[in-house]
């Protein structure tokens, strides 16, 4: 009981604080022009954006950091944390990714344009923080090397390729969930069901650290989506979807289901995949696969509004999940 009325209030309390901040925030930001710089290259409606106020994930940033940190004391003090460090250094590494994108949306706003770190300044920054967090999650026992195969109920020993395998699936999670984030409501709607997902698996593995994280997750993105929704009044910017990136999965160690990522946030990966082919087939065929990448911009060009890809994309979010929790054989 104790356990669901502290993931209730954290949930509840982020989602609260959020939409109160983002309040604060907006004209705060208007006020100093960091308005969103739309790329000559997007869809021509996109254009009418300009100027919305970006970095607003810097209000669920903040208060995952003091609703979680409330909730982590409380939970702590009361003994309901079974794997604290490991809880703590997945929270800080979530945290870290938002400072990283951050640094990312701030540089735009000094160059004012829609460039900020370079993507190698980036990357190795995440490469970085990535290396550390496994490093940091092994030495304090908040993982194996075993790697948990969803649906067949095995694990297979990878030794120090484990390694390589978290390296590439956290930076290349955290950089789809970034992708995401292209359309009013898109990555908040699909990162709150992967929430839900989270948060159902940690209540029937009696998992506490992982549920206040997932109420985290969930909290903030709903509560983004107050001022998010279409036509969205504030963009979360790299800020708020690699903070968001670093959450969803670092929730799948925390599990200790890593893998499972993959195909939970299947439309995360999606995109990335529909803007990776959208390249290879640009430069060795000439000609696009996609009339737009990453794959949401396509649905666009083919006449879908906004409130229908968030939709349609949720739903299939919501699939992905229901698939999920059967690999995870719970």
């Amino acid at each position: 009981m104790e356990v669901k009325l502290l993931f209730t209030l954290t949930l509840l309390l982020t989602l609260l604080s959020t939409a109160i901040l983002l309040r604060i925030l907006i004209p705060i930001l208007k006020s100093h022009k960091m308005g969103q710089k739309i790329l000559d290259i997007g869809p021509r409606w996109h254009k009418s954006k300009e100027g919305t106020p970006t970095m607003g994930g810097i209000a669920f940033f903040l208060s995952s950091l003091v609703i979680g940190g409330i909730a982590i004391g409380f939970g702590a003090g009361r003994g309901l944390i079974e794997n604290l460090p490991a809880l703590l250094i997945t929270l800080g590494f979530a945290l870290l990714s938002g400072v990283i994108g951050f640094l990312d949306d701030y540089t735009k706003f000094l160059k004012k344009q829609n460039e900020g770190l370079s993507a190698k300044q980036k990357y190795l920054l995440q490469l970085i923080l990535a290396v550390a967090y496994l490093v940091l999650m092994r030495l304090f026992g908040g993982l194996s090397t075993a790697l948990a195969i969803p649906f067949l109920g095995i694990e297979i020993e990878l030794g120090i390729a484990y390694y390589l395998f978290g390296i590439l699936l956290i930076t290349g999670v955290v950089n789809s969930v970034n992708l995401a984030d292209g359309i009013d409501g898109l990555c908040a709607s699909e990162t709150a069901i992967v929430g839900v997902f989270f948060a159902i698996v940690s209540f029937l593995a009696a998992n506490t650290a992982s549920s206040i994280l997932s109420a985290l997750v969930i909290g903030s993105a709903l509560g983004f989506l107050v001022y998010n929704w279409h036509p969205a009044r504030i963009f979360m910017g790299d800020t708020g979807s690699l903070f968001l990136g670093g959450c969803v999965v670092g929730l799948a160690f925390l599990v200790g289901s890593p893998a499972i990522i993959l195909l939970c946030g299947f439309p995360y990966v999606l995109e990335a995949i529909s803007d990776i082919l959208q390249v290879l087939w640009v430069k060795t065929r000439d000609k696009r696969l996609f009339l737009m990448a990453p794959i949401h911009h396509h649905f666009e060009k083919k006449g879908w509004g906004e409130i229908k890809i968030v939709t349609v994309f949720s739903l299939f979010t919501a699939l992905c999940c229901i698939l999920s929790f059967f690999g995870m054989g719970l």
